[in-house]
């Protein structure tokens, strides 16, 4: 079993930042990629960034210059660096993992979701 678990969101003041986390624990044996979407009201989920072991980052067009995809591979964790928010930035922001199991099942996984509000 495999669980994400997020933290980082809040509120901020436009030109703020802040810096997302989503650790993975269980029974991993490996991470193929990892992503960050997010979901504003009333508009579908995007993604925003990605990262694999073969590939660099690739980064929406709207974050590019503001945003920062890493991971720690020993915490099988994901950040989110956001610098400059905007408001339009406000949005709830899910991690993506692709994941191999030591039972080398292999599968989607997503975080529980963490709030961004960027507002004055």
């Amino acid at each position: 079993q495999v669980q994400l678990v997020e933290s980082g969101g809040g509120l901020v003041q436009p030109g703020g930042s802040l810096r997302l986390s989503c650790a993975a624990s269980g029974s991993i044996r490996s991470i193929y990629a990892m992503a960050w979407y997010r979901q504003a009201p009333g508009k579908e989920r995007e993604l925003v960034a990605s990262l694999s072991s073969s590939i660099s980052a690739n980064y929406a067009d709207s974050v590019k210059g503001r945003f920062t995809i890493s991971r720690d591979n020993a915490k099988n964790t994901v950040y989110l660096q956001m610098n400059s928010l905007k408001p339009e930035d406000t949005a709830v922001y899910y991690c993506y993992l692709d994941i191999l199991r030591k039972s080398l099942l292999r599968g989607d996984y997503w975080g529980q979701g963490t709030q961004v509000t960027v507002s004055s």
